[in-house]
């Protein structure tokens, strides 16, 4: 027998380790075009929201709901929007319907989340840049992304649940 022969050995193949971090699963080019469009669309719901504010003369975060007699002797609920700059002529609230009203609360819950969504792509963009000058300085830059990423998810969690919160507890009264 040939001693040199190859026959019966496995070939193995080096194991590539995987990526430390998930975004560097997606091709650079995709995972940009992602994070590039999150950005533009968390944008465009902060222009439209800001928009609808200046419309409505406020949000229904900053108004209420208040229950009021009706002639007939009934309970009715009638809904407000105000806002902390914009006033309507008068000054005060600005009386709308539920519907308005709740669509005006619920963009205000998601104007937490897109810019939350944009402040971690925005991240996920500089991260390369970060990694690069954040080696000798007393924190590293993998643990200045982790660190502020969960903090942006933790404030953005908490006030999505207050403004959930109260939107519910308003509805409920």
């Amino acid at each position: 027998m040939d001693g040199g022969s190859d026959v019966g050995v496995e070939l193995r193949r080096p194991r590539v380790a995987p990526p430390v971090c998930p975004v560097d699963r997606l091709p650079i080019r995709r995972r940009n075009a992602i994070c590039l469009r999150i950005i533009v669309i968390g944008a465009l719901n902060f222009v439209l929201y800001t928009i609808l504010y200046a419309v409505l003369g406020g949000d229904a975060h900053n108004g209420d709901r208040k229950l009021v007699e009706t002639e007939a002797g009934g309970v009715a609920a009638v809904y407000y929007v105000r806002g902390h700059f914009i006033r309507t002529a008068d000054g005060m609230a600005r009386e709308v319907s539920r519907s308005v009203w709740i669509y005006s609360y619920l963009h205000s819950i998601s104007v937490w989340v897109t810019s939350a969504a944009m402040i971690i792509s925005m991240l996920v963009l500089a991260r390369p840049h970060i990694l690069a000058t954040m080696r000798h300085g007393w924190i590293s830059g993998q643990t200045f992304i982790t660190a502020f990423g969960t903090l942006v998810v933790l404030i953005t969690s908490t006030a999505v649940f207050m403004f959930a919160w109260d939107m519910v507890a308003q509805l409920a009264e």
